[in-house]
């Protein structure tokens, strides 16, 4: 019961089969119905306070001050009291780009401590939380650069429930450390944009007294976001991401240079997604996932609509797992 959040969040990101896993995995969840509609391919666009999380380089082109709310009850088909929440803020500094300001916070639900008679000893709660400060500014008309840094703590096992399974541990389930996030937007044609960011760049986390540590999920995000069309009417954005969990790489002894780069572009997450808005005020969107050794693929979709100063989006993604379960995202956003 005390690992139950690990192997929830194993079975989510789809990293069984990685000879490493790393820790602070649910620094891998998608943020934001946007995104999530899109199928997480967002990091050539990247135009809300979101960006602190898929490329800081986004920040510089937001030039309102806009808070993001976002809320989902995650995954309820493994447990109904899990949830995941994100808040964002970008705020533009005159002259000197644009400030970002994020929050990431997950709980994953009740944990009972049961000892072998069945009888219950207690229970506790595991939730994990990320502090995020982030800066954007555009160095040219097509080129846009952004950094990140974030404050990770992890709360998983409480000291009692060592004490009580008495296992020669007293201490740990505990871990916090920091990492930094790179992003660049490159501006290939005036209708197709470049992104590239790096994530979690840190010293890893440890969560035993032993004060061995795992990796951050250190991840390469390569978009690209085509607008054919953008005039008063429709905007019309086509996108689409890898992402790459840059631990273990070449894993392979037995194969070649070619051999293992293969392996590692038939692992990476493939997100391709469409959206439309439609006069500013009504946005469908639509996407399509493919994780081959997460065994997770399948259509992301949702919508949204634009009143004024507010925004309401919400983002499906149920259909990649390999479970049943239902998994909306819903955000409220305003610009000030």
């Amino acid at each position: 019961m005390i690992y139950r959040w690990i192997t929830i969040l194993f079975l989510f990101l789809g990293l069984g089969g990685q000879t490493k896993v790393p820790g602070a995995v649910f620094l891998m969840i998608w943020p934001g119905a946007r995104p999530t509609a899109l199928a997480g391919s967002f990091t050539a666009i990247s135009n809300d306070p979101t960006a602190s999380y898929y490329n800081q380089a986004g920040l510089a082109r937001i030039d309102t001050t806009t808070a993001t709310l976002q809320h989902s009850n995650w995954l309820p088909g493994l447990h109904e009291n899990m949830y995941y929440e994100y808040f964002g803020l970008a705020v533009p500094i005159r002259n000197g780009g644009t400030v970002g300001f994020q929050i990431i916070y997950l709980n994953t639900g009740e944990t009972k401590v049961i000892d072998e008679s069945g009888r219950e000893l207690g229970r506790y709660t595991t939730f994990d939380i990320a502090l995020g400060l982030s800066w954007g500014i555009a160095i040219a008309n097509n080129l846009s650069l952004g950094i990140g840094g974030k404050f990770i703590y992890s709360y998983l096992v409480p000291d009692w429930v060592w004490k009580l399974i008495n296992i020669g541990i007293t201490r740990g389930g505990r871990g916090m450390t920091w990492c930094f996030d790179l992003g660049v937007l490159y501006d290939l044609l005036p209708f197709l944009t470049l992104g590239v960011d790096l994530q979690n760049f840190g010293p890893g986390i440890s969560y035993t007294e032993s004060g061995s540590k795992d990796p951050l999920p250190r991840n390469l995000r390569l978009g690209l976001n085509l607008k054919p069309v953008s005039n008063e009417f429709i905007e019309i954005n086509i996108t689409t991401d890898i992402t790459k969990l840059l631990i273990d790489l070449f894993p392979f002894d037995t194969l070649d240079f070619m051999g293992n780069l293969r392996y590692e572009l038939y692992e990476a997450w493939k997100s391709f997604g469409l959206e439309a808005n439609y006069f500013n005020f009504l946005v469908g969107r639509v996407g399509y996932f493919i994780d081959k050794t997460g065994v997770r693929e399948g259509v992301t979709f949702g919508g949204g609509i634009i009143l004024q100063r507010f925004r309401f989006d919400i983002g499906v993604d149920q259909n990649i797992y390999s479970f049943p379960t239902s998994n909306y995202k819903f955000s409220l956003s305003y610009r000030f």
